[in-house]
């Protein structure tokens, strides 16, 4: 199983993903922890990573793909994977398709998140995320055990610099932008499915399961 998750910032891909990844046993790919990553590293990719963030932008599409082609060169996705949070504009998703072509390889269906703005702001603000294992919380629907600390690791929890009410309504002014060509684009290929993403993650997640159990 070959699977896009899309959808605007704060829609729970990320927590969908893991949910799906576990039901499906095939690997999460997000090229948001990728980048956390290069970013936690102090790396030279890492550094260009943050400033672009912290100006409410994306990652620019040429480091964007070069980041992926290397995921996909892994043993793990032989059987299928999980994209979270890419293709985000048309030219990644064309381009991605000739990655794909490289290794014989299709997606089998691209699953987009809706939700009311407002809802997606309340999410976003509200997130905390630890500082070292990057496990992700929210102050009203997710906490922790003891406030402002990991259940999973004990290290502090903390906003992200991007997760603050002015950044993030510019990104979704800019996502909203570059998406609406991405679904043109997957709606063509008829392996588009747009679900409902409000909701807890779990009945999130039941609606799309099922929705893919019933189309297999």
């Amino acid at each position: 199983m070959r699977l896009i998750v899309m959808g605007p910032p704060g829609v729970g891909k990320g927590s969908l993903a893991s949910n799906l990844t576990k039901h499906y046993n095939i690997p999460h790919i997000s090229t948001g922890a990728m980048f956390r990553e290069e970013i936690q590293k102090a790396s030279p990719v890492g550094k260009l990573v943050q400033a672009q963030i912290n100006a409410g932008k994306f990652v620019n599409d040429s480091l964007t793909n070069d980041i992926v082609r290397e995921r996909l060169l892994a043993k793990d996705v032989k059987n299928g994977f999980l994209l979270d949070g890419y293709p985000r504009n048309l030219r990644q998703a064309e381009d991605f398709e000739h990655i794909l072509m490289q290794y014989g390889w299709k997606v089998d269906f691209v699953i987009y998140l809706d939700s009311n703005e407002n809802i997606l702001l309340k999410r976003i603000t509200g997130r905390r995320v630890c500082k070292k294992c990057g496990e992700t919380y929210h102050i009203e629907n997710h906490k922790p055990q003891v406030d402002g600390i990991c259940d999973k690791c004990g290290s502090p929890l903390v906003q992200r610099e991007d997760d603050t009410v002015e950044i993030t309504k510019r990104r979704l002014v800019i996502y909203h932008e570059q998406t609406q060509p991405i679904i043109d684009f997957y709606k063509a290929r008829k392996n588009f499915l747009c679900i409902d993403g409000n909701g807890t993650i779990e009945e999130v997640t039941e609606r799309v399961i099922n929705k893919l159990e019933g189309i297999k």
